[in-house]
């Protein structure tokens, strides 16, 4: 139903197989993500190992850091003069491919050329806005300002995380204890979005949502319209977990030229038991399979498997857990902004700053960003258990023979 048709998968150069990966449970009602991805992680760790043990002292210094450094959870796309990381600007070639493999590597090909593109599409901006960044718009503009950061200690049974960040680019990719991955949040922008010439990456991530809500018939695009005001960005906002209720800011970080009132926050509202909008269920199968296609254009911001295991949870819970909501104008002449959510994922995406010419989308696990809920239950595993990587070096003479279950 979800996330199978042929125009979905022609999208995303990908063949989405419904497969069981595991014991429903009452928080998704369906089949649960596994999260595990031996392959991918096992790319992932030693080309990350790989790309550390090229640096030199300083791009060490500046591409590490610990774990626990509150920069792991700040992901805002928007230009800011305190990015941690290392810059493209200080790798070599060779080192700049093999920081792009990553990339790669925590994506689907087609989002893999999205990234490119968008970071692209700087130079563009760089033409357009000359006379506003002046001197700046060099510096200001250009597609090595993207930063790499590796959080914690990329190691064998180890916890880690990367991060690849820059303008209208976001991926965060988190590992841990070398068995589960989380790829969100996964945000990406593009601007400019009306006659953006060959360059235009983003053009089914909203241009399907048109789609759709042109197939609606009037009381079906009256029920998805939650509020006739966009919000200036994400109602869920740059917060590292998504609450039970969100309301979006008045105007985005930066850009005051869009505000929007009290009584229209509480309008755009998100609220996990009830995220209001139209239910897939109410939708015929032509409308539905708009929606399947749609979806899978974020999944694809996934690697194969959990994308699939992502389609096959949405199969199990089927269209009553499925909603898509709008706000602003119904077509691409001023702002909009949409929303998808299941019983796991949050999709959203708004183009209203610059009279729906500036698009920001991203794609959340309400569960799993930063793999929160993964990360709670290996600590918690570790402080029953033990860790591998701490009994490797402490004597049994003062641990004893502890019992262990999660050998694997």
């Amino acid at each position: 139903m979800f996330c199978r048709g042929r125009s979905a998968r022609r999208r995303t150069g990908r063949e989405v197989e419904i497969v069981s990966t595991g014991v429903g449970d009452a928080g998704t009602g369906g089949e649960r993500p596994s999260y595990e991805d031996p392959e991918t992680i096992q790319k992932l760790l030693v080309g990350a190992i790989g790309i550390l043990d090229t640096f030199d002292a300083e791009q060490r210094r500046a591409a590490v850091l610990d774990f626990d450094d509150p920069a792991r959870l700040d992901w805002d796309i928007i230009p800011r003069p305190d990015r941690t990381g290392v810059s493209l600007h200080q790798l070599d070639r060779h080192q700049k491919v093999a920081v792009l493999e990553m990339v790669r590597l925590a994506t689907s090909y087609e989002v893999f050329t999205k990234v490119l593109a968008i970071m692209q599409l700087e130079h563009v901006l760089r033409a357009r806005e000359t006379d506003f960044l002046g001197f700046a718009a060099p510096l200001w503009r250009t597609s090595d300002s993207y930063f790499f950061t590796v959080f914690g200690r990329p190691g064998f049974e180890d916890t880690w995380s990367f991060r690849f960040l820059g303008h209208h680019v976001c991926l965060n990719v988190t590992v841990v204890e070398q068995r589960w991955l989380s790829t969100t949040p996964s945000a990406l922008g593009q601007q400019p979005v009306n006659d953006p010439g060959v360059l235009d990456p983003l053009r089914d991530d909203e241009g399907l949502a048109f789609a759709l809500l042109d197939a609606l018939e009037p009381a079906q695009a009256d029920a998805a319209l939650v509020h006739a005001v966009a919000p200036a960005d994400f109602v869920t906002r740059q917060v590292p977990r998504v609450g039970a209720v969100e309301y979006p800011d008045t105007y985005d970080l930066g850009m005051p030229q869009y505000q929007i009132g009290t009584a229209d926050r509480e309008a755009l509202a998100w609220r996990r038991d009830a995220p209001g909008g139209l239910c897939a269920a109410e939708m015929t199968d032509d409308q539905r399979a708009l929606l399947s296609d749609l979806v899978a254009v974020y999944l694809a911001r996934c690697p194969d498997r959990l994308a699939a295991e992502y389609a096959a949870e949405l199969e199990a819970e089927g269209p009553e857990r499925l909603f898509f909501a709008w706000a602003g104008v119904r077509d691409r002449t001023d702002a909009h902004y949409f929303r998808i959510t299941s019983g796991r994922l949050l999709i959203e995406t708004v183009n209203a700053v610059d009279h729906g010419d500036h698009l920001h989308s991203v794609l959340r696990d309400l569960d799993q960003d930063f793999a929160h809920d993964l990360l709670g239950a290996a600590a918690e595993r570790s402080a029953r258990e033990g860790s591998h990587l701490d009994t490797r070096t402490t004597s049994s003479e003062v641990t004893g023979l502890r019992h262990v279950d999660g050998a694997w």
